[in-house]
């Protein structure tokens, strides 16, 4: 599923099709670091989750990053205390000029790094990641070419999503 992060309905379309992956094992994982800013929408996002009280385990935030040196442990920590729960992972990505803004939500994990050359192991049973710069420009996440006004309003979208989709899975496993 993708839609445009300009859409009006942009949060209302990933959380309905986020329900369905959302349940009380599940842990939001949020990949990159705020020492870039094509690469601080994971840790916006989970920042921004944790300061509304999202009521399901966040990790990887401005303040406590889950990037390329400690992504190992981190993975090892998060699946030794929680190894039956389910993980959707959030990160930027590259892509087409024309896809720069797109939220896309996958049903299979997230391969950091992949896009600067990084072999790193895969993030999530589900996965979310924001387009934010074009893998067709020779300066792969340089602060000259990516808003950080971009990289934020697509991690409000993603953090309202996420709010939304946990509130309709707990409304409707009440009905």
């Amino acid at each position: 599923m993708k839609t445009f992060y300009k859409n009006p309905l942009a949060y209302y379309e990933i959380a309905h099709f986020l329900k369905n992956y959302i349940n009380s094992n599940t842990i939001i994982v949020c990949i990159g670091t705020d020492r870039c800013i094509g690469d601080c929408l994971g840790p916006l996002t989970g920042t921004i989750l944790k300061s509304k009280n999202f009521p399901l385990p966040v990790y990887g935030t401005i303040s406590e990053p889950i990037h390329a040196l400690n992504l190992d442990k981190k993975l090892n920590d998060i699946k030794s205390t929680s190894p039956k729960s389910i993980i959707i992972g959030i990160d930027a990505c590259l892509g087409n000029t024309d896809s720069i803004g797109e939220i896309q939500i996958r049903d299979y994990p997230i391969h950091p790094g992949k896009g600067v050359g990084k072999t790193l192991p895969n993030v999530g049973d589900y996965s979310i990641i924001g387009i934010v710069d074009s893998c067709e420009n020779t300066e792969i996440f340089t602060n000259r070419n990516i808003r950080l006004n971009l990289v934020l309003e697509m991690a409000k979208i993603i953090s309202d999503s996420l709010m939304h989709s946990y509130y309709l899975y707990k409304h409707e496993t009440n009905l």
